[in-house]
């Protein structure tokens, strides 16, 4: 090999370096790269060679969980949408011009509202002659009666003759019938003038307003569509594999596009049938409105088929991912073992294994830089 030189020198002539060795001399320029490879092989002369990884190395003290059961909750996740709890179009009862609309787009009524008014003037009219009416009836049935009385009494006392107390029968149920004819336009007088104070059936908001102050409408004319936004209808779509999992009154974890906000209700219809088309079961939830969906949004479900299902389940800390893979650490005959893992559900810092593991395994709880054959010891402390 070459000599070891105590001090190298070096002299710069013009655009050469020059490197003095004993008994070599090596000219170095912009001409010959291979110098710098040359010089990288004399600076390594005499260190020590470094050992494989592992083949001499103290065993690495690790710690060691055992993969158990833990109760995991299952859930299906499913897509929708939102709708209205109730949705009703409202019209006309009776005809007539509308007098006020106090309602607008989006507005919000409760139940028994006053919203619309049609024609409250002519139907208080109506009413008062109805009234006044019934009250001519009446006092007519009353004299009818009692002419029915005085001329029975006379009838009986040989006075009057029987054709004439059957006249007075005749009228008297003649004035019996108009008092129930009288106080049957009363009663639909009274139906009538409520009926054109226009409210609403249900609590919710304005979705429509279809009509205005000063139209003319008829009878079945539609006036303002209302929609209960409280709570709101959730309409999902689950799979035919999955249809034997749901049942009425599981819980519902819902989740709207654009909000990170979860709310939940419960499953409350289930259809009779699959669908032909896409082979899905159409489910409904009812759920309450915090008061930032609206009906039409989309949203995405977790309805929650078991709230304590056992899994296979490690610490989250025990998983490394690695080229896409996931793997575990185990001990076996005192050297590390790296076995690749599927995973699934993750709650807190618990992980579910579908695959790879067994319960009891032990898993090292800090596998990072850990390799396959690399010698371990379990801490005493761990035990």
């Amino acid at each position: 090999m070459f000599e070891r030189l105590g001090a190298s020198s070096f002299h710069r002539y013009r655009n050469d370096v020059v490197l003095y060795l004993s008994p070599m001399r090596i000219r170095w320029s912009r001409q010959a790269p291979w110098a710098l490879v040359f010089m990288g092989l004399l600076a390594g002369c005499g260190r020590p060679a470094t050992p494989p990884h592992g083949s001499a190395s103290a065993p690495r003290s690790v710690q060691v969980v055992a993969a158990d059961l833990r109760p995991f909750e299952q859930t299906l996740t499913v897509v929708g949408s939102l709708a209205a709890r109730e949705e009703a179009t409202i019209a006309a009862q009776v005809a007539g011009q509308i007098e006020q609309c106090r309602i607008e787009l989006g507005d919000v009524v409760t139940n028994g509202q006053e919203i619309v008014l049609i024609d409250t003037a002519a139907y208080e009219a109506r009413l008062k002659e109805t009234e006044a009416n019934l009250d001519r009836a009446r006092a007519a049935a009353a004299s009818a009666q009692r002419d029915l009385e005085r001329v029975r009494q006379l009838q009986q006392e040989k006075i009057a003759s029987i054709s004439a107390l059957d006249q007075a029968q005749a009228a008297a149920t003649q004035t019996a019938a108009d008092t129930k004819a009288s106080e049957a336009a009363l009663a639909v007088s009274k139906l009538d003038l409520e009926r054109s104070r226009v409210r609403a059936p249900f609590a919710g908001a304005v979705a429509a307003r279809l009509a205005s102050a000063g139209d003319y409408v008829g009878v079945g004319a539609p006036i303002v569509r209302l929609v209960q936004m409280d709570p709101l209808r959730l309409r999902l779509d689950v799979p035919e594999r999955d249809a034997a999992l749901v049942a009425v009154g599981q819980t519902v974890r819902v989740i709207t596009e654009g909000d990170t906000n979860r709310v939940s209700g419960l499953l409350a219809r289930l259809a009779p049938s699959i669908r032909d088309t896409d082979r899905m079961l159409a489910v409904e939830a009812d759920v309450p409105n915090p008061g930032h969906m609206r009906a039409g949004l989309f949203a995405r479900a977790q309805i929650v088929i078991d709230p304590a299902q056992p899994a296979l389940c490690v610490p989250s800390g025990t998983i490394v991912t690695f080229a896409g893979l996931e793997k575990v650490v185990l001990i076996k005959d005192g050297k590390a073992l790296e076995r690749t893992v599927t995973t699934g559900r993750r709650e807190g810092n618990w992980v579910e294994i579908r695959s790879g593991l067994n319960k009891g395994d032990a898993v090292v709880t800090e596998p990072a830089g850990l390799r396959t054959g690399q010698p371990l010891t379990i801490d005493a402390k761990a035990r």
